[in-house]
């Protein structure tokens, strides 16, 4: 324990909490001062917090040492271009290091953690939901200043935006880890940016998880006008969390774009690129593009709160419903950034073991693209009940049955992979295959919700939970667990244990499915979303009560993965050479990776999945720039 003691992430969790403490003093210093008495509750009031969490944000920059280096590069000292860790073990992943497969693991495992937390989140809440009527969230308790039902909407509004958020983490995850080395780069382009990245997340996640014991909120993941122009102080927390969060989300996506562009090796253009790295690409656009655009919308009803702005207060002059497409502009073209990449691993994998070349490669790096351009143009389907202007639901209509076209692409050419292939069905296999079919049930359920007609009777109802669910577990979790059983082993040397990876599957996706199905279910009978308890008339507590179990069900596999991850990297199997007989260029070196990756930098030399095909290989080593980096 001296190690976490000493290290970068106990630092700066330590000078966060001063910093938090010092701006929210000043400020209700400063109040005093000014005669202004206190009504907020807890000790301070509303702005002192909100000033005191900026300033932990701060602080905790300052205290980790993450911006060290360029505050010595300010001074006109030099620095090193490139550390190399100082420390080993566990310990690398709590300390500061630009390694980017370091910072990658560093992502996956707090993405991880707070999928544990939101995970958790869901089952107190499902648990209440399981009987008509309240049983443990009753108006009689009193919890973090709130009630049953109070904490009720702060738990499933929390789980929302924390399993966003530890999507966003896992995305960077896999990117940054892999991305580097399928292109032949030695680092990220900007390897202290990168860790920046990283480490201003955890900030960003501490204040996010801290509005649950500062009042709470009741809008739901969306935090819409009014009802977050009026929520407890928790609402802040949650906004200035996700704002925080979006600068690591920007940063990477400048990162990567950067990295792919101008650090491939010799001979791999564009179409000789792994699919993966389209995905990737893709996926930054948008995160590049439009992440600014739900931090504008948070801010604005944060300094509406504390300065009296009217932007979204119509007595003022405002509009609510000018939130919603600011809101959903990012939060739609969103759910690309959780599931382009997903989609890029199930496309990266499913090559390696069905054998056979990667059907309609083209096609699918373009679909890639043309799903992050078409994403831009299908924000207000969320809104056509919200009063916008009945002339602009046809065009959103249309535009949203138009992604299907580049999705089904993807399915098409993954169907044409799979035909006639000598498919094998290893952990990470069966991932990729529940993930598409997963992904296929979120597809069929999506066309109703985007057609005007339909929509006006489902929206706000579990059939919106239910395909929500399909979407995204479809799009990423399937595939994020298909990609740390793929990977593992080149990260640690380590194989992960075979049978608890397929104990794992076979357990969540059954239970996934009676999950999902019963919420549609549901939601056709009229089940809203977002509300403690419903009327034992309506017939539903048996079929609650089976939803109950099934995400305990998930819950259960979900912690035999965690079992499996930990006890693999000390007692799991080694990996010597290619354990998947992959053509990738990282899966030709030795596991874990050295340092720098690749001590020769290769040049492509044929197409990366001619699998079951006679040919020279995807890469060649070149042997006369022994000692040189990418």
């Amino acid at each position: 324990m001296k190690g976490f003691f000493s290290s970068a992430l106990w630092r700066g969790l330590i000078w966060q909490v001063i910093g938090t403490l010092i701006g929210a003093g000043l400020v209700t210093g400063i109040r005093a001062l000014m005669g202004l008495t206190a009504t907020d509750t807890f000790f301070f009031t509303e702005p002192a917090w909100v000033v005191g969490a900026f300033l932990g944000v701060l602080f905790f920059i300052g205290g980790s040492g993450i911006a060290s280096d360029w505050f010595k590069w300010a001074r006109g000292m030099d620095t090193p271009e490139h550390h190399e860790d100082q420390h080993t073990g566990w310990q690398k992943f709590i300390n500061i290091s630009l390694d980017h497969k370091v910072i990658g693991i560093q992502y996956t495992l707090v993405a991880l953690v707070l999928i544990a937390v939101g995970g958790t989140f869901a089952l107190i809440f499902r648990t209440e939901l399981a009987a008509s009527e309240l049983q443990f969230l009753t108006t009689d308790m009193k919890l973090f200043g709130q009630n049953g039902p109070q904490l009720y909407n702060t738990l499933m509004s929390l789980h929302g935006m924390v399993m966003i958020v530890s999507i966003l983490l896992g995305i960077s995850g896999i990117i940054n880890y892999v991305v580097p080395l399928q292109i032949g780069a030695h680092d990220m382009a900007f390897p202290r940016m990168n860790a920046f990245s990283y480490w201003i997340a955890v900030p960003a996640a501490v204040i996010l998880l801290s509005s649950l014991f500062l009042g709470g909120f009741d809008t739901g993941w969306t935090g819409y006008p009014p009802l977050s122009a009026r929520a407890p102080v928790g609402m802040q927390m949650f906004f200035l969390g996700v704002f925080t969060a979006g600068w690591s989300s920007i940063l990477s996506a400048l990162n990567v774009i950067a990295t792919v562009i101008r650090m491939r090796a010799k001979g791999m253009t564009a179409m000789r690129m792994p699919i993966f790295i389209w995905a990737a690409i893709a996926t930054s656009i948008i995160a590049l593009t439009a992440t600014q655009f739900i931090g504008l919308s948070f801010q604005l009803v944060m300094f509406q709160r504390l300065l009296g702005m009217g932007f979204f207060d119509p007595a003022k002059g405002g509009n609510p419903v000018l939130f919603q497409h600011l809101f959903w502009f990012y939060s739609h073209p969103a759910v690309y950034v959780f599931i382009l990449p997903g989609l890029g691993v199930v496309s990266e994998l499913l090559p390696v073991f069905v054998r056979k070349p990667l059907f309609g490669y083209r096609w699918i790096a373009m679909s890639s693209l043309g799903i992050a351009l078409v994403g831009f143009v299908v924000w207000a389907h969320h809104m056509f009940t919200s009063g916008m202007n009945e002339y602009l639901r046809v065009p959103f209509m249309y535009s949203t049955l138009l992604v299907a076209v580049p999705t089904g692409v993807k399915f098409f050419s993954w169907v044409a992979t799979l035909w006639k292939g000598k498919i094998s069905t290893p952990t990470p296999m069966l991932f990729v295959l529940g993930a598409i079919v997963v992904f296929l049930m979120g597809g069929l359920s999506g066309p109703p919700n985007a057609t005007v007609s339909t929509d006006l009777h489902l929206h706000d109802t579990y059939f919106i939970v239910g395909h929500f669910h399909d979407t995204i577990f479809g799009g990423f979790v399937f595939p994020f667990f298909a990609a740390i059983y793929y990977w593992f082993p080149k990260a640690t040397g380590r194989k992960m244990n075979e049978t608890l990876g397929k104990i794992h599957f076979w357990l969540m996706t059954p239970s996934f499915f009676v999950l999902t199905f019963g919420m549609m279910y549901i939601g056709l009978l009229g089940m809203r979303r977002r509300i403690a308890d419903y009327d034992p008339a309506l017939g539903m507590d048996s079929t609650h009560l089976i939803l109950t179990i099934a995400g305990f069900g998930i819950a259960l596999s979900v912690l035999i993965f965690f079992y499996n991850l930990f006890n693999s990297i000390r007692n799991g199997e080694k990996a010597e050479g290619n354990i998947w007989n992959s053509r990738s260029p990282e899966w030709q070196v030795a596991s874990p990776m050295p340092a720098h990756n690749y001590e020769k930098p290769f040049e492509v030399v044929g197409e990366p999945y001619d699998y079951g095909l006679k040919d020279g290989g995807y890469i060649k080593f070149i042997e006369s720039a022994k000692g040189k980096h990418g």
